[in-house]
């Protein structure tokens, strides 16, 4: 197995935010509490946390439910444990692979922290109150020829129905199997899919029971914030942010206004009369409106002691879901996603004003795999793998030049540059004699040498054609590796990656997260 580092501004649409968190820190210092680039911060971050022995009691008696016992379990009741948390929304099949690259993220930290005398417990934050269907109920695959398939859930459910709850009334398990069903583990994996199933199942479960079957392995607590009890242990929590909206929505906007002027951008849109609240009225999660210390929404307007007599119907809006998440649990570190990463940049004023405190925010690993055959490929035609992050035309012409022979290539280049050169002293000769003739000899030269390399893309673009077996290998390594001009990671769910290595692979993405690297890794598995 070998592995690659890629730094992150290589990486195609990564933010300056981004990239100024992970290489250069200190210029968005004023945005996080927490350095994680310093060696004492996990000791300095668990030291602060302060959890009440009942508040302990009562996640321990919810995640039970949940969960059953383990050892996780056992050793969260215990004080001064802390949590490694991530999540991720609930979709189909898993979702997108790096749901479990953060997962496998946060299970190293913890056991890190553990061997270094900060007992920590991994924990996956269930993100089942979203309401955002179309961004779950369907997943991408790839079959034995790398064909990129989609795969969609039909579902039942109104707009605002937090997508934990809906129902998969008809998972595509046999368009999976039609897809998986060829690599070495397809069958297991597909069996292992089928086996989260029930009739009835939600999303949320299903997304449960399929994690649970992957990441059970490494220690992992499952916790749904729909749950009755872990509604009660936030409440405190939500009516405190209740009571000080006014200044915290004051602080959001002068800080999305700070981050706008140090030219990063604020991932959350908020606006005057956005409210960090939602309301969950039955089935449905109903955004409300903050307008002159009323809150209204969809046919419905209430006021501020009206929604603070009634906690447990309150649902916290995507900056404070990660302040409400750490006050439920004894968190000392999240592990955190680029777009993630940014709203936490705004959501930091709240846990200022509400906690008091932040866990350390540490970068989830990030991954694209590759196989023996794409190593080889990329050795054949000298790719390096950023060149693989422009599409798949960019990557024909590249492949095409490359197999064009070396004399006819030398001979065009050669051409190119003589007349290049010769155009160059004759336009000085020309300027020299009248400056006026020098826009127009440019205009000439321009198009002449754009014919010579129009001439020379033809010539590659031939060659390609000639050799049918470069085609399917262009066409093989952009949809495994750059699918649809998306990261792979963030496009394919990962069971195609398992259903072709094994069960196993997750052991060696583990072995190869890396807590102290930043970077993109490219792995070849």
């Amino acid at each position: 197995m070998e592995a690659k580092c890629i730094r992150q501004t290589g990486i195609p649409h990564t933010t300056r935010l981004f990239a100024d968190y992970l290489y250069d820190f200190d210029r968005v210092s004023p945005y996080f509490l927490r350095n994680p680039h310093d060696p004492e911060v996990f000791g300095k971050a668990a030291s602060e946390v302060e959890f009440p022995a009942s508040r302990r009691a009562a996640l321990v008696q919810a995640l039970r439910r949940q969960n059953g016992d383990s050892d996780a379990l056992s050793r969260l009741s215990e004080h001064g444990t802390v949590a490694v948390v991530t999540g991720q929304q609930v979709g189909l099949f898993s979702g997108p692979a790096y749901t479990i690259y953060k997962a496998l993220t946060a299970a190293k930290l913890a056991k890190q922290l553990s061997s270094t005398g900060v007992p920590a417990v991994p924990v996956f934050w269930l993100a089942t109150e979203d309401h955002d269907l179309e961004e779950v109920n369907h997943t991408w695959v790839f079959d034995t020829s790398h064909r990129a398939i989609a795969l969609r859930a039909a579902t039942k459910g109104k707009a605002q129905t937090p997508v934990g709850r809906i129902k998969l009334e008809d998972p595509p398990l046999g368009a999976l199997r039609e897809a998986l069903g060829d690599f070495p583990f397809g069958g297991d994996i597909v069996s292992l899919v089928e086996s989260t199933l029930t009739e009835g199942t939600t999303f949320g479960a299903s997304f449960y029971g399929l994690l649970k079957a992957l990441l059970g392995r490494f220690g992992f607590l499952f916790l749904d914030p729909l749950d009755e009890g872990i509604r009660a242990i936030a409440a405190p929590l939500l009516v405190n942010a209740l009571d000080s909206a006014p200044e915290l929505s004051r602080q959001i906007l002068a800080r999305n206004s700070e981050l706008t002027a140090a030219q990063y951008h604020a991932q959350v849109h908020f606006e005057n009369e956005t409210s960090l609240f939602f309301r969950l009225d039955g089935e449905e999660r109903k955004a409300l409106k903050r307008r002159n210390g009323q809150y209204s929404g969809k046919d419905v307007r209430l006021s501020a002691e009206q929604l603070r007599d009634a906690p447990e119907q309150l649902s916290p809006n995507a900056l404070l879901r990660p302040v409400v998440q750490d006050y439920i649990l004894p968190t000392v570190s999240y592990i955190a996603g680029p777009a993630e990463l940014a709203y936490l940049a705004q959501s930091d004023v709240l846990y200022r004003g509400l906690l008091g405190r932040a866990p350390v925010i540490l970068p989830r690993s990030a991954f694209t795999l590759l196989d023996h055959r794409a190593g080889k490929l990329m050795a054949r035609y000298d790719l390096e793998f950023t060149t693989l992050l422009h599409g798949e035309e960019p990557l024909r012409d590249r492949i095409a030049q490359h197999l064009v022979p070396p004399s006819l290539k030398g001979a065009l280049q050669k051409t190119l540059d003589s007349t290049s050169a010769q155009l160059q002293s004759l336009r000085e000769q020309v300027v020299e004699f009248d400056p006026t003739l020098a826009a127009s000899l440019d205009k000439s030269r321009a198009k002449m040498l754009y014919q010579l390399e129009k001439c020379g893309r033809k010539v590659a673009r031939e060659a390609l054609r000639r050799s049918e077996r470069a085609g399917e290998e262009a066409q093989f390594l952009s949809s495994l590796v750059y699918p649809q001009k998306h990261l792979q990671e963030r496009f394919y769910s990962i069971l195609p990656f398992l259903a072709k290595h094994g069960l196993d692979l997750l052991d060696r993405l583990y072995e190869n997260v890396h807590l102290g690297c930043p970077d993109h890794i490219v792995l070849e598995v």
